[in-house]
């Protein structure tokens, strides 16, 4: 009987100890996966609030007619339909200049003029102040300052960064972004009458 009893005292001590430590393993699967959960949804909220990838940014370096760097665009694709540009120069003339994108990817010394027209998907005139106007590609002037510099941000409609929109800027020959010596009238056409281009960046994905 004595060994009976322990014996009987042993397994239940073995079936409590099995118990225990069944119930710690599920406290811990439990809070593992509601800690999961928990980051997932927290992920999803900070990408929602962001509106766009940094990841999905387009850079693009530009040169002047010596093939010194003169600054550099970023393109960020906002949502609905929204681009967002941010430039900045430096060691550029001081005054107004005209600043596009152009239908080809090339940007070949000393006249930039691989770069082509502007870029002009929807056929149209040149210029905000034409009648059919603007191209896709016409932006505001720009002012350099005394020191050579200039910081630009905006927000166009007038191009996509995706692939499989009409005004996208990544076309089978690419796109480029080009600086002109003057300032662009808005109504000249086929160019706004901006002069010579001093800088140029091709744009790539």
């Amino acid at each position: 009987m004595k060994k009976l009893w322990v014996g009987g005292m042993a397994s239940g001590l073995l079936a409590a100890m099995l118990a225990g430590c069944g119930g710690q393993d599920e406290g811990t699967d439990t809070g593992e996966t509601d800690t999961g959960t928990e980051d997932t949804e927290n992920t999803e909220t900070v990408q929602e609030d962001t509106g766009h990838n940094p990841a999905e940014d387009v850079l693009v370096q530009l040169e002047d007619v010596e093939g010194e760097p003169v600054g550099q665009a970023v393109f960020s694709e906002l949502g609905e339909g929204t681009v967002h540009v941010e430039l900045a120069v430096e060691n550029l003339p001081a005054g107004t200049h005209a600043f596009h994108v152009h239908e080809k990817g090339s940007c070949e010394a000393p006249d930039f003029e691989s770069a082509g027209g502007h870029y002009n998907p929807g056929g149209t005139e040149h210029g905000k102040d034409s009648e059919t106007g603007p191209h896709a590609g016409d932006f505001e002037n720009i002012v350099v300052g005394e020191d050579g510099t200039a910081n630009v941000e905006f927000d166009t409609d007038q191009i996509s960064l995706q692939q499989d929109a009409d005004n996208t800027l990544f076309t089978e020959e690419g796109t480029s972004l080009v600086i002109h010596a003057g300032e662009d009238d808005y109504s000249s056409q086929p160019s706004g009458d901006a002069g010579e281009r001093i800088a140029c960046g091709v744009i790539q994905q």
